[in-house]
């Protein structure tokens, strides 16, 4: 079978005697703990966490081996719990996350292992994990019930994984930590889309795929095309890419435009601003080929922020937090 983790290469002499130790009982293993932080100075103690990492990703692959495939959401998911929490122990994260992130693994796979059904599908805020992007939050949540959801379980898994991540980073050392995990999210719901539509091929509901959505960013106050974000417009041309691809058909395209929360110039002017954004993206779109007749526009101003910053200093830093928040969401109506 397929490997699932590289934790199962941070100590491979350990693999055999982890194993092991989840024989003793689904009981005893539900409760793995790792050694408080102010033991974590010695080699003992580390070894000893590696062995609880080890021991978790051993039941990981059995589960894997007895039938139960990658793909599937609580796998992926326990997995993604798994290399986050290995991921933060190992960056030397002194605060609660490594251990949470484990238990919510270990929580699903006591699950799997015992045949529990249905197994849980939210996703705890770990350690008070700040809840960041509500868009992609909002796009996860509508994968669940499409379609194609059963070709987008190990993205849809891992992206909601990732999202919790990148909200305990934001609260540890702020946006410039979170935005990598953050991207990682994104791509993540990306791929779950195109896997979902793809799936839903040759269904009954694949006359409706999973819309394609994109956003393109712009500087602050800012609305005209050379102040976009340039690897924002790879969002675009990777859905039109998609359209052809896919052959899918565009049946329409709406762009809502929308401001942070920080005032610009003149009265009501996010508001505006959101509106002149929008136009921007509508030529750009124009000048890649799509008819103009298919375009229709929404101006939300400031009024639906996906990204809070609240507490961050100084103001440029404030600024390129919110940056998610000055978009315009171009959303593709496809059919096949």
């Amino acid at each position: 079978m397929t490997t699932l983790s590289p934790i199962s290469r941070v100590v491979p002499a350990l693999l055999v005697v982890a194993i092991a130790t989840t024989l003793a009982g689904t009981a005893a293993a539900q409760q793995t703990r790792l050694r408080p932080e102010q033991q974590r100075i010695t080699d003992a103690a580390i070894h000893a966490d590696h062995q609880a990492y080890e021991a978790t990703q051993g039941r990981i692959q059995a589960l894997n081996d007895g039938g139960r495939p990658i793909r599937d959401y609580h796998l992926s998911k326990a997995q993604c719990w798994l290399d986050v929490s290995f991921h933060e122990y190992s960056r030397n994260d002194r605060s609660d996350f490594p251990q949470q992130a484990l238990t919510e693994s270990e929580t699903l796979i006591v699950g799997m292992e015992q045949g529990a059904s249905p197994l849980p599908t939210d996703t705890p805020l770990v350690n008070g994990a700040k809840y960041l992007r509500d868009d992609l939050w909002q796009r996860l949540r509508v994968l669940h019930g499409a379609p194609g959801f059963s070709c987008a379980q190990q993205q849809v898994a891992c992206g909601e994984v990732e999202l919790v991540h990148a909200g305990n980073e934001f609260n540890q050392q702020q946006w410039r930590h979170s935005k990598p995990y953050i991207q990682i999210a994104e791509e993540l719901v990306n791929d779950a889309e195109a896997a979902a539509r793809q799936c839903a091929v040759g269904t009954p509901a694949a006359a409706s795929p999973t819309p394609l959505v994109a956003n393109v960013l712009f500087e602050f106050d800012r609305d005209g095309y050379r102040d976009i974000r340039t690897y924002s417009l790879e969002s675009v041309d990777r859905a039109l890419a998609s359209v052809r691809s896919e052959a899918l058909q565009l049946r329409g395209i709406a762009l809502v435009g929308h401001a942070d929360r920080m005032q610009g110039r003149g009265f009501d002017a996010n508001q505006a601003l959101s509106e002149r954004r929008a136009r921007t993206v509508r030529d750009l779109l124009v000048g890649r080929g799509i008819d103009p007749g298919l375009i229709r526009y929404e101006y939300r101003g400031d009024t639906q922020q996906v990204q809070q910053c609240d507490g961050v200093r100084p103001r440029a830093a404030l600024l390129e937090c919110l940056l998610p928040n000055r978009r315009v969401e171009v959303r593709f109506d496809v059919t096949r």
